[in-house]
């Protein structure tokens, strides 16, 4: 479904808020380590090629690995966003942006590193986290 339309968003507090361009209504689940303890279980994400402009507020950024950063608030926590250094890539979780929009949860990620305690009742697409990393790197 294509949407192309800005969406805006904030933090719990309202300290941070962005706008970000979304050019479909896919939401994705990350699986990863890193997105499970960043949000304590699987990171749902919308995803935007266009960089997240923040319109009020200082997010702080956290460098989560050599090819990506996280943002969230300094005041409430909430996450704000995930990039990748190199551009091109950036994704933000869809609670964070306001209105109900029927968004389709289609693609999960990372799903190698699932835990076996949950378990998604739609029917999506699937990536490993081989796969996944290959598509970023260009590198099988």
């Amino acid at each position: 479904m294509s949407l192309k339309k800005e969406k805006h968003g904030s933090c719990l507090c309202g300290a941070v808020t962005l706008a970000v361009t979304v050019e479909n209504a896919s939401v994705g689940a990350c699986h990863c380590g890193m997105c499970r303890k960043w949000a304590g279980g699987p990171s749902l994400m919308v995803e935007t090629k266009q960089p997240v402009r923040i319109t009020a507020g200082v997010p702080k950024v956290y460098n989560s690995s050599d090819w990506a950063e996280r943002a969230f608030c300094e005041q409430c926590g909430t996450h704000l966003y995930y990039r990748l250094k190199a551009g091109g890539f950036e994704s933000v979780p869809v609670g964070v942006l306001d209105g109900d929009d029927d968004w389709t949860f289609d693609l999960q990620v990372y799903v190698d590193s699932k835990p076996k305690y949950y378990c998604f009742a739609n029917q999506t697409k699937e990536m490993t986290g081989a796969e996944v990393e290959a598509m970023f790197t260009g590198q099988p």
